[in-house]
């Protein structure tokens, strides 16, 4: 249970914080005259004129809950009007925020923060929802199962050819015998090379015969001393395979890629963490390829491209968020897999087309500049995790 209550903690903090950077402009309802606590200056509104402080404030444990409850579900009101634009008309929505409309939406970054916080928790509480299971390692599945099919249809080769043996008049019974001894010595070679018992040990083994499959014995002998120089780490620790011109630089590379193989488990661990620590990373990498996307458009500022920038990120953490609880309650990957492959690019050229004025041709051809963009930006981002995980 501590990992639920991880994540529902992270969930608070997340949008606490969120709130903290968000103005309360836009929320008030209702007025009042009178003196602000804070400042001791006459109030004739909702808030303070001087310094902005709430002219009536609560000093309950129902309010403090309350307050907690607003901060994770309403943002004081402010979500239920920014989330449907987001969503659906996100150009609009960049538009407004960036022409002065701020007391009424969520400011982007209040938002990211808010997205970036909550899929932690969600992937905290869900573990991966997206492997369809939990636990193992599909690789290591994938290869159990493809060493059982081997061994059935060794067997069953085994089985066939037996009987066609046995039977009245074989074809060709030496040709038949001598097939049936290669197909046990594949299977004995198989068991040996996993670890159970011999199934034919009256089938003694001879030079050169060996065939498993489509494999030979020297490419067997091959794939296994690649395997053991992977797991003793001679390929890391290899002098000629890390050359930077530095020894310092060499010796710190080949450490940190033997650390690497020794724990392969501790560096998903700090990818996963990093991801969410240098979530930020991803608006100034992405904000001068948007520049180079809209070049040509005049009388848009970088300040245009950060809210763009800041509010898209956030809608596709969220359309991830929303991804990953329908595949963890069971919902058709059909679904969810369309959702989180065709609606980004649509998304992104509606946002593209209205927050920049541009025609439907304009913003088709923008986007395909900004789809590859987007993949060099994930690149670079992922690119960061890895050396700061292996690095760091």
């Amino acid at each position: 249970m501590s990992g639920e209550f991880d994540a529902a903690g992270t969930a608070i903090e997340g949008a606490l914080i969120a709130k903290a950077v968000e103005s309360e402009g836009g929320d008030a309802t209702g007025n009042g005259v009178g003196k602000c606590l804070n400042c001791n200056a006459t109030v004739t509104g909702s808030y303070c004129n001087h310094c902005g402080q709430p002219l009536h404030i609560h000093r309950s444990i129902g309010a403090f809950w309350h307050d907690i409850l607003h901060g994770v579900l309403h943002f004081e009101g402010k979500f239920w009007r920014t989330l449907p634009l987001l969503a659906w008309k996100p150009g609009d929505l960049t538009r407004r925020y960036i022409h002065g409309q701020r007391a009424r939406f969520i400011s982007p970054m209040a938002l990211f923060l808010f997205s970036v916080f909550m899929m932690f928790a969600v992937f905290s509480f869900l573990g991966d929802p997206f492997s369809g299971g939990s636990g193992g390692s599909g690789t290591d599945e994938d290869i159990s199962m493809g060493v059982a099919m081997q061994i059935a249809d060794i067997e069953k080769q085994i089985t066939e050819k037996e009987a066609e043996l046995t039977a009245a008049n074989p074809a060709d019974p030496a040709k038949l015998q001598q097939e049936i001894l290669d197909l046990k010595k594949g299977r004995n070679v198989i068991a040996t090379m996993t670890g159970e018992e011999i199934p034919y040990p009256e089938v003694k083994l001879g030079d050169g015969d060996i065939q498993l499959g489509n494999f030979s014995e020297e490419e067997i002998d091959q794939l296994q001393t690649g395997l053991e120089d992977i797991q003793d780490g001679n390929v890391l620790n290899d002098e000629s395979s890390v050359t930077t011109g530095s020894k310092e630089a060499d010796k710190m590379i080949k450490d940190a890629f033997k650390s690497v193989n020794e724990n392969p488990d501790l560096l998903l661990y700090k990818l996963k963490a990093n991801g969410y620590k240098f979530a930020w990373l991803l608006i100034p990498i992405s904000l001068p390829f948007v520049w180079l996307t809209l070049i040509g458009r005049r009388g848009y500022h970088f300040y245009d491209h950060a809210v763009f920038t800041t509010y898209s990120i956030s809608f596709m953490s969220l359309l991830f968020i929303t991804c990953a609880i329908l595949a963890a309650l069971g919902v058709s990957d059909g679904i969810w897999g369309t959702l989180l492959v065709f609606y980004p690019p649509f998304h992104m050229y509606r946002q593209l087309r209205h927050a920049y004025k541009l025609s439907r041709i304009e913003a088709l051809l923008r986007l395909l500049a900004l789809l590859v963009f987007t993949v060099i930006s994930m690149t670079l981002f992922f690119v960061i995790l890895f050396a700061v995980g292996i690095l760091g």
